[in-house]
């Protein structure tokens, strides 16, 4: 994907340029005949560097909720045609039954690129943006489940204030469902982006300079909509039960929450756990080990600002006990 970022004042739709090309598939560090994992195919950027780092008997499987990146992908000039390739209409936390049913059990890299691309942004009809009045959909996946608006049609009170507190880490959460509920049981429910908009700007009376009042409650609306968070950390398991010894996990991330969740998993997995009911037992072995974290250059800022809070972090799944000794 290009970018989790909002961006505001733009005039005309950025073009989509995938962020840390490179850098990720050299995380990967994929040997010609690898199974790799691109758990979010967006409109294809990692996929197609991928599939040229790897030889004619490595595999590629990509997945992607959203049914514009399933069709990039597999119609018209912009699909994929490459015997290797393989992609699910499905989230990544669900990966590994996707696998499971293509006889893939064991993986050599899975990366993920968390967050909106550029082209779900640019896309007034989809609903993540405050440039453009549309309606208040969010859903990465189209054809399934509540919208944005759904859910601020739904929810009390209490529950709206805690998802705009929670994800879109906003001071003035309260306020903003106080109105959103008010404008509601006025018979006026909050529809469009740009009925939003308005409402958040009346209730935020301060904002740091040059990020639009909008910018934290459309952030946190969206990862209540499409369960990010919670999805993240089902993938990261699943990555880690389907990657081979010396497999490699690379994910890039562009909000502080989802880069939280990162590195804490990461962390976790890095090191031996002590079960102190049980002090003579061995400790549990450390799964992986982390190998570092990767921002965009000077120059890949300058020319994609979408990618300036990128953050990638790789690790290296280790061996068990029992592989060790194979």
């Amino acid at each position: 994907m290009s970018a989790s970022v909002q961006a505001s004042g733009a005039s005309e739709p950025a073009r989509h340029v995938t962020v840390l090309l490179e850098e990720a598939v050299q995380a990967l560090a994929p040997a010609a005949d690898a199974v790799i994992v691109d758990g979010t195919f967006g409109r294809g950027g990692h996929s197609r560097r991928i599939l040229q780092a790897l030889g004619s008997q490595g595999r590629l499987v990509a997945f992607d909720k959203d049914p514009d990146a399933l069709a990039a992908a597999t119609a018209g000039d912009t699909r994929v045609l490459d015997p290797r390739f393989h992609i699910c209409h499905a989230s990544f936390a669900d990966m590994k039954t996707a696998l499971a049913a293509l006889g893939i059990t064991r993986v050599d890299g899975v990366l993920l690129d968390l967050g909106v691309s550029s082209p779900q942004i640019d896309t007034p009809q989809r609903g993540f943006s405050f440039r453009f009045d549309a309606p208040l959909d969010m859903r990465m996946d189209t054809t399934r489940g509540d919208n944005a608006a759904d859910f601020l049609a739904s929810a009390d009170e209490r529950r709206i204030a805690q998802v705009i507190r929670d994800y879109g880490e906003e001071r003035f959460a309260l306020p903003i469902a106080k109105a959103v509920v008010a404008r509601r049981e006025s018979g006026r429910p909050v529809r469009t982006t740009g009925e939003l908009s308005e409402l958040v700007a009346r209730a935020v009376k301060t904002r740091e300079p040059g990020q639009d009042p909008a910018t934290r409650t459309f952030q946190a609306l969206r990862i209540q909509v499409n369960a990010e968070l919670e999805e993240l950390e089902q993938g990261l398991a699943a990555a880690l039960d389907l990657l081979a010894p010396e497999g490699r996990l690379a994910v890039i991330s562009f909000h502080s929450l989802e880069d939280r969740i990162v590195k804490q998993f990461i962390a976790r997995e890095s090191r031996e756990v002590v079960d102190r009911r049980a002090l003579l037992a061995p400790p549990k072995a450390m799964k992986l080990e982390a190998l570092g974290r990767i921002r965009p250059s000077e120059g890949e800022v300058r020319a994609n600002p979408r990618a300036r809070s990128a953050i990638l972090r790789v690790a290296r799944r280790l061996p068990g006990p029992a592989e060790g000794l194979q």
